[in-house]
């Protein structure tokens, strides 16, 4: 899988993208991440990637220009707008406080596809033209509103990677966590020390059923059907 981020602030990103299991992941060639700088596609001295809005209102909004032709030279679509071949195992994704909520099952299914590109926003957003006509959805990743795109499109770049074969050291790390299946959460876990001492009378233990060795209601305790604590 090949991931692009199309952003004014690289330098916000790749820190996270090259580390911890995404940058492993890159190192062991199950993914490659790309970080563009979207200036790089403007034309005037001062690479300027917005302007003010039609019809007035506060704010500036990102031009149509520099992500079109961001587009046009990552081959996902033609000059004149239309997709290319390279774009039908592809996904451009707008990071945007009004798209769809993103949740684990979309996840799933945009780890399917060979490539991934979010165009990230800033300022008081994207001209809709960039909606219309240049991205194939628009993701939000929660019902409130951040400075710009770049952390939803690290949010989702890395819900995605892990879901990739031999990404994750164990793959059935992937298998009863949280939201595998819809609405399930994963259950409680602990570790050692099997008492944590607060002091001589007080301790937090842990739930004597997970050292009982008895498999099987340890299995009940996890899935929530057993009264045992």
């Amino acid at each position: 899988m090949r991931i692009d981020i199309v952003t004014i602030f690289p330098e916000m990103v790749e820190p996270y993208t090259n580390g911890s299991i995404l940058g492993r992941a890159q190192k062991n060639k199950k993914v490659t991440i790309k970080v563009h700088q979207l200036r790089k596609w403007t034309h005037d001295n001062h690479k300027t990637v917005d302007d003010k809005p039609f019809g007035g209102g506060p704010g500036m909004l990102m031009k149509v220009a520099p992500f079109h032709e961001a587009l046009v030279s990552l081959k996902l679509r033609t000059k004149d707008g239309k997709k290319t071949a390279a774009s039908k195992k592809a996904r451009v994704i707008v990071t945007s406080a009004k798209g769809k909520s993103f949740t684990q099952k979309d996840a799933v299914r945009l780890s399917k596809y060979d490539r991934l590109v979010f165009l990230c926003g800033r300022y008081e957003g994207i001209d809709e033209r960039v909606i219309e006509h240049l991205c194939d959805e628009e993701l939000s990743i929660g019902p409130y509103v951040l400075t710009g795109g770049e952390l939803p499109a690290m949010v989702m770049a890395d819900a995605v990677v892990r879901l990739k074969p031999g990404v994750l050291g164990k793959a059935e790390s992937l298998a009863r966590e949280s939201h595998t299946v819809e609405g399930e959460l994963e259950h409680a876990q602990y570790t050692r020390p099997e008492k944590y001492s607060l002091n001589k009378k007080k301790s937090w233990d842990v739930p004597a059923i997970l050292l009982s060795g008895d498999h099987k209601k340890i299995e009940e305790w996890r899935r929530g059907l057993s009264g045992a604590k």
